[in-house]
């Protein structure tokens, strides 16, 4: 006799690579609560492997919309789900979205409870790991917004110890400028270090500008969108990871590698790594809240300079050979 199938869990979470890395204490909070059921993430096909590696994750519902909108989960097959939980917004279309489905149960902040009480409160000055947490607590769920971590995958690294730069970002407001990231990959090479420029789909054109302006070979130039378990490895085994507020630098602190973020259009308090972590250093100046997914270099970005970088990097991964004397004060979260 053929046993019925567990029932499904189908989580809307359709962004990102550090998007999804950000919801992972969620994710394990929920595959926790409900041990028995298929959790299913609906989220972009190219993030699968990445999901798997989360161990919270069964099945993937591929899942994607223009500029970071709410997808139609048309793939959706079989029986409606038994609940469904919306981590990809406050609503109200990444609520209907999942509504559309007739789930049992849907967990939302723009739902209201069954009680008639109403929906748990969005707040705006959440870090984006305590948010979901939060989210899933007001239904009962427990959930530890420090549950970050990913086992390294068991695949050898392309370039053991390096320190990994990543100018790239989905969006020009959080793209430090080439020139700034450049002149650190000089000065590191300099101090003696192997340095690697990673890039994502697309990004060839950036990350050649400025492996060219260093100086460096083809063979440390990782471009084109590395497969996840290969990029996994190199952030994994790294020196250190240089980078803007973007997937890499999740992914660093997933596998606690040291780490300089660069933050701009949104404070590290929001998006950053825990403040209490001596491996991570978060560059940023207060200003105005910024646009993250603006079409040009956020202003308090612009702020942050090349020493402030090296000098942080350097506080990383030691100084082996040329003796220089030190680089500016570090600014960590605006402060000397």
């Amino acid at each position: 006799m053929t046993s019925a199938p567990p029932p499904r869990l189908l989580v809307l979470r359709a962004l990102g690579l550090g998007d999804l890395l950000a919801a992972v204490p969620a994710l394990r909070g929920l595959r926790r609560g409900f041990p028995d059921h298929e959790i299913v993430l609906a989220t972009p096909p190219s993030l699968r492997d990445a999901a798997l590696a989360t161990g919270a994750v069964d099945t993937i519902l591929p899942a994607t919309a223009p500029r970071r909108g709410v997808p139609a989960l048309t793939g959706w097959y079989g029986a409606a789900p038994d609940i469904a939980v919306d981590l990809h917004g406050n609503g109200p279309e990444s609520y209907a979205a999942l509504a559309a489905l007739r789930p049992r149960r849907v967990l939302a902040y723009a739902c209201p409870s069954s009680d008639g009480l109403p929906p748990p409160r969005w707040e705006r000055e959440d870090h984006e790991r305590v948010r979901w947490c939060r989210l899933l607590r007001a239904y009962g769920i427990d959930a530890d917004p420090d549950d970050v971590r990913l086992a390294r995958p068991s695949c050898p690294s392309p370039a053991p110890d390096a320190v990994v730069v990543h100018p790239g970002a989905e969006a020009a407001a959080r793209r430090w400028p080439v020139r700034r990231y450049t002149v650190v990959v000089q000065r590191l090479v300099a101090e003696g270090h192997r340095v690697v420029v990673t890039g994502g789909p697309a990004e060839e054109e950036l990350t050649a500008a400025v492996a060219r302006g260093a100086g460096l070979g083809p063979h440390d130039v990782l471009t084109g969108g590395l497969p996840f378990a290969e990029l996994s490895a190199l952030i994994a085994d790294a020196g250190c990871v240089v980078s803007g507020d973007t997937g890499p630098a999740h992914l660093a602190v997933a596998h606690g590698t040291p780490s300089v973020t660069l933050f701009g259009p949104v404070a590290p308090r929001l998006w950053g790594p825990p403040p209490d972590d001596p491996r991570h250093t978060s560059l940023w100046y207060p200003g105005p809240p910024g646009d993250p997914h603006g079409t040009s270099a956020d202003p308090s970005l612009l702020r942050i300079g090349a020493d402030e970088v090296l000098a942080a990097a350097l506080s990383h991964v030691g100084r082996r050979s040329t003796g220089r004397e030190g680089s500016q004060p570090v600014k960590v979260n605006g402060r000397a």
